[in-house]
């Protein structure tokens, strides 16, 4: 999604929010929730990528590869609860940056060596896909609690070109490059909270964890959220929360063998409608 996009959805939210309603009590859980908006984000990566013949380097893409993919970036998230105790959500963000970079060390990636002094053209490309389900076990007027299954899909594209040798000299386009590209599923099991301490306000909190091997990636992956909304309109508030997902995952794939280390955590901002 083009920040183009986000501020002209941003607005039309807005006119909505400002529109003629008059503003109930609202309740910890709603039918439909959409919400939009900004993300402010951190991504701590770490990834080594081996070949046939040896073990990749362990990569820093901050330190080693100069890629700071920190950045102010749009989410859309939609929930939908069609029967009174069963919801189901998804959201989405994409981050992607690319720079070039004077390597400090060598580095081995899938058996290509890139030699410490050299210059490579770096890109980083991350998408993000959640989908999760929610069974409210236990509610009452303001509150409600149940387990949470969730699932993160992360598409991730790395790929590093030669373009100065060592001596600086020019290397001709794709003389020395490789990439990862792959799908990096993150389950999680845990629980969900929902509770209105006061008559516009709404305070949630998720969390997960979960260790597990599945289609040869050996991961455990940890999640928590925590936010507050306000809601002065009646169909149409304002959020603020603040999430964290780690991953470390070990894979033994047909695409790629290797390991990575990831760390993405933030804060959103953004307008809601609900109904």
């Amino acid at each position: 999604m083009s920040r183009t996009s986000l501020c002209r959805n941003t607005i039309l939210l807005a006119l909505l929010a400002g529109a003629p309603g008059v503003a109930a009590a609202v309740e910890p859980l709603d039918t439909v929730n959409f919400s939009i908006g900004s993300y402010v984000s951190r991504f701590d990566t770490e990834l080594r990528a081996d070949g046939r013949l040896t073990d990749g380097t362990s990569i820093d893409l901050r330190r080693d590869l100069g890629l700071d993919p920190d950045d102010t970036i749009a989410f859309a998230r939609l929930s939908w609860r069609p029967f009174d105790r069963h919801e189901f959500g998804l959201s989405y963000f994409r981050n992607d940056v690319d720079v070039e970079r004077r390597l400090q060390r060598d580095i081995v990636f899938e058996d290509q060596v890139y030699e410490a002094s050299a210059t490579v053209r770096a890109t980083y490309d991350l998408k993000s896909i959640e989908a999760y389900y929610v069974w409210w076990a236990f509610s009452s007027e303001n509150w409600a609690l149940g387990p949470r299954l969730g699932l993160t899909v992360y598409q991730v594209e790395l790929g590093l070109d030669l373009v100065l040798d060592v001596n600086g000299n020019p290397v001709g386009s794709g003389a020395l490059e490789d990439s990862f590209n792959g799908d990096l599923p993150a389950p999680t099991l845990g629980a969900s909270w929902r509770w209105t301490p006061g008559e516009h306000w709404r305070i949630s909190a998720d969390a997960g964890w979960l260790s597990t091997e599945i289609n040869n990636i050996d991961g455990t992956v940890s999640y928590a959220r925590l936010g507050v909304e306000w809601h002065p309109w009646q169909h149409a508030g304002l959020m603020l929360d603040y999430n964290v997902m780690d991953i470390r995952a070990s894979t033994e794939r047909r695409h790629f063998t290797g390991h990575l280390d990831m760390r993405n955590s933030g804060l959103r901002v953004g307008l809601i409608v609900r109904y």
